[in-house]
C-alpha cells in the first residue's frame, strides 16, 4: 500500500470529498423506502378511519423531493470528485514507469521486451485507474447502503433479516471464488496482450520490409495466432465473471422469493403491516444489490490485482546501468581520451564465450580512429562501452583517465555523441530532430551542422526546409537522408567523442569524403570513432583498429597494417583490388 499511497496524497481531498458525497446518496436511498412506507401507513390509518390527510402526504413528497435532489448531487459530486482523484493518480503513475523505464539499460528493456512495457503503461496503468475510480465511488457507499439495509430490515422485522443469514455466506463464497481463480486467469490475458503488442509493433515497424518480401499473408497469419491466443485467455478471464452474474441472480431471486414468501404469509397473518412489508422488500433489494457491487468490485480488484504486479515489476526492477556507483559525479568529460583495460564482455552472462576478450586498446584525444573488421566481431559492442549502453563484464574503459563508471550518466553520455547503426527519426519537423543535438540550436547553428554533414542540400531541397515535417522513424527520407541528418544532430551536440558506427554505408564515396573532411574542421579537437564496412571509410583514419572475433587483430596506420595484418591485408584485397586498385595505391 505504501507504493500506491504516494499517488493518493497529492489528490487526497479528492480521495476524501468522493466517497463523503456518494455517503450523502447512500443515506437518502436508506430513508426513501422509510418516508414513502411512512405514506403508504398514514394512508392506511386514514383509509380505516375515513379521513384524510393531505398535508402530511405534501410535507412527506416534499421531504423525498429535497432528498431526491440532495442525493442527485452526492451522485454527481461523487462522480466528478472519484473521476478527478483516479485520472490523476493514473497520470502520475503512468509517468513514475515511463521515466523509469527511461532509466533502463538496453538488457533491462530486453528483459520485458518492449510490446510489454507498451501494455503495462497503457492497459495496465488504465486498469488500475478504473478500479480506483470504482473503488471511490463503492468504498462508502457500498457498504454504507449494505449497514444501513441489514439494519432498517432488522428494525422493521429480524424474523424475515435470517433469510439473509443464508444469501450472505453464499455470496460471500463466491466472491473467494472470484478472487482466487480470477487473479492468475487476469494476469495471464494481459501477458498474451504483451505478445499481441510485440507482433504489432514489429510489423509496423518493418512494414516496408514485409511488403517487399511479398509476407503480407505470414504476418497475417502471425498477428491471428496472437490474437487466437489473447482471445482463448481473455474468455478464460472472463468465463469467471460470466458465471458469476448469473449465479448472483439466482441467489438474490431465490431470497427475494423467501420473502416474499414469508412476508407476505405475515401480512395476511396481520403480524406485518403491509408498509412495512413494502419498505422491506426495497431493503432486502439494496442489500442484495449491494452484495453484488461488492462482487464486481472484487472482480475488478481481481483484474486490477494482476496489473499492479505488473506495474510493480516495472517500478521494482533495478537497472543494471545507474549511477550508484559513480564516485565522480559532478566531473564531465573534458578531452576525449579513451582506454580500454583487459575488457572481456558478454551479451549472455551465463554463455562460456565472449564477444569481446582481453581488449587493450588507447585512443588519444583527438585522434580520429577507423574500426574495421568481419560481421560479428564486435565493433559496435566495443563502442557501445564507452557509453555505457553495456557494462564489462571484466576489465575498464577510462575516458580522460576516470572509469565511465564513476562518471554520471548524465555526464558521461552529454560529452558523447553517437550515430548508431541504425538511424533513427522521430516524428516532427527537420528542426526538432535536429534540435535533439542541441535544444536552444539556432537556425544557423542547425544549418552549419547540416552543411557539414552533407545534410543542408537536400534540406533546402524541402518546400518548407527546416520546417519539413518526418515521418516516424524517418520514413519519407531516403536511408541516406536519414543518416546525414542523425550525423547533423550528433554534430550540434559538439561531442568531446564522437562516435559513427557504420553511419554512411548509405551514402555514396564522394559525399561520404566530404563529411569526413568537415570532420577535421568542426570537431578538430574531438575523438572521432569511425566504424565503416568499406576500408575507404578509414584509410585516412589516424590509426585502425582491426577486431577479428572480439580480439584485436590489427592496430595502426593503413601502411602499418598493410605490412603487418594478415585480416587487414584480407580486407583490402576483396575490395580494393577485385576494382583494379594496386595494394600500392
Amino acid at each position: 500500500m505504501k507504493r500506491w499511497m504516494q499517488y493518493v496524497k497529492p489528490y487526497m481531498k479528492y480521495f476524501i470529498l468522493g466517497p463523503l458525497c456518494m455517503i450523502v446518496e447512500v443515506l437518502g436511498e436508506v430513508l426513501m423506502p422509510k418516508l414513502y412506507s411512512l405514506i403508504v401507513k398514514r394512508a392506511e390509518e386514514n383509509l380505516v378511519a375515513e379521513t384524510g390527510d393531505i398535508w402530511f402526504v405534501i410535507g412527506m413528497a416534499a421531504s423525498m423531493i429535497l432528498v431526491a435532489v440532495l442525493m442527485m448531487l452526492g451522485g454527481v459530486g461523487g462522480a466528478y470528485f472519484g473521476a478527478k482523484a483516479s485520472v490523476n493518480f493514473g497520470s502520475d503513475l503512468r509517468l513514475d514507469v515511463y521515466k523509469k523505464v527511461q532509466k533502463f539499460s538496453f538488457a533491462n528493456i530486453d528483459k520485458f521486451r518492449t510490446g510489454s512495457l507498451i501494455t503495462r503503461l497503457t492497459n495496465d496503468v488504465t486498469q488500475l485507474q478504473n478500479f480506483v475510480n470504482m473503488l471511490l465511488r463503492m468504498f462508502l457507499r457500498t457498504p454504507g447502503m449494505l449497514i444501513g439495509a441489514v439494519i432498517m430490515t432488522v428494525t422493521i422485522s429480524p424474523k424475515l433479516a435470517l433469510v439473509l443469514a443464508i444469501s450472505i455466506p453464499l455470496l460471500s463464497a463466491l466472491l473467494f471464488v472470484v478472487m482466487k481463480v480470477g487473479f492468475p486467469r487476469f494476469g495471464a490475458m494481459q501477458g498474451k496482450m504483451d505478445a499481441l503488442n510485440n507482433t504489432v509493433g514489429e510489423n509496423f515497424t518493418n512494414i516496408r520490409v514485409v511488403k517487399s518480401f511479398v509476407r503480407e499473408d505470414y504476418e497475417k497469419e502471425k498477428f491471428a495466432a496472437a490474437n487466437d491466443d489473447l482471445r482463448s485467455s481473455a474468455m478464460r478471464a472472463m468465463n469467471i465473471m460470466i458465471l458469476t452474474q448469473p449465479v448472483m441472480m439466482l441467489v438474490m431471486n431465490l431470497t427475494t422469493l423467501a420473502v416474499v414468501w414469508f412476508g407476505g404469509n405475515m401480512v395476511l397473518g396481520d403480524t406485518l403491516p403491509y408498509s412495512d412489508f413494502n419498505a422491506l422488500l426495497t431493503y432486502i433489494n439494496q442489500i442484495l444489490m449491494s452484495l453484488m457491487m461488492v462482487t464486481m468490485l472484487f472482480m475488478n480488484a481481481s483484474r486490477a490485482a494482476a496489473s499492479a504486479k505488473r506495474i510493480g515489476e516495472v517500478l521494482d526492477e533495478t537497472p543494471d546501468i545507474n549511477d550508484d556507483s559513480a564516485a565522480h559525479k559532478d566531473i564531465s568529460v573534458q578531452h576525449g581520451a579513451i582506454e580500454f583495460k583487459n575488457v572481456h564482455f558478454r551479451y549472455y552472462k551465463n554463455s562460456p564465450d565472449c564477444v569481446l576478450k582481453n581488449i587493450n586498446l588507447n585512443i588519444r584525444a583527438g585522434e580520429t580512429l577507423g574500426v574495421i573488421g568481419g560481421t560479428g566481431s564486435g565493433k559496435s559492442t566495443l563502442v557501445s562501452l564507452i557509453p555505457r549502453l553495456y557494462d564489462t563484464d571484466s576489465g575498464e574503459v577510462l575516458i580522460d583517465g576516470v572509469n565511465v563508471r564513476d562518471y554520471s550518466l548524465h555526464a558521461l553520455r552529454e560529452g558523447i555523441g553517437m550515430v548508431l547503426q541504425k538511424n533513427l527519426l522521430f516524428s516532427g519537423t527537420v528542426a526538432e530532430n535536429l534540435r535533439w543535438g542541441d535544444e536552444d540550436a539556432s537556425l544557423e547553428d542547425m544549418r552549419a551542422a547540416a552543411d557539414s554533414a552533407q545534410a543542408d542540400i537536400f534540406i533546402q531541397g524541402f518546400s518548407d526546409g527546416y520546417e519539413h515535417e518526418i515521418e516516424r522513424g524517418g520514413a519519407n527520407v531516403s536511408g541516406g537522408q536519414k543518416q546525414r541528418l542523425c550525423i547533423a544532430r550528433a554534430l550540434l551536440k559538439k561531442p568531446k567523442i564522437l562516435i559513427l558506427d557504420d553511419s554512411t554505408s548509405a551514402v555514396d564515396t564522394a559525399t561520404e569524403a566530404k563529411i569526413r573532411e568537415a570532420f577535421a574542421t568542426t570537431l578538430k579537437d574531438s575523438t572521432k570513432i569511425i566504424i565503416a564496412q568499406r576500408i575507404t571509410s578509414v584509410m585516412d583514419a589516424d590509426r585502425i583498429l582491426v577486431l577479428d572475433d572480439g580480439k584485436i587483430a590489427g592496430l595502426g596506420t593503413h601502411a602499418d597494417l598493410m605490412q603487418s595484418c594478415a585480416e587487414y591485408q584480407e580486407i583490402y584485397s576483396l575490395q580494393m583490388e577485385n576494382k583494379g586498385v594496386s595494394a600500392n595505391g
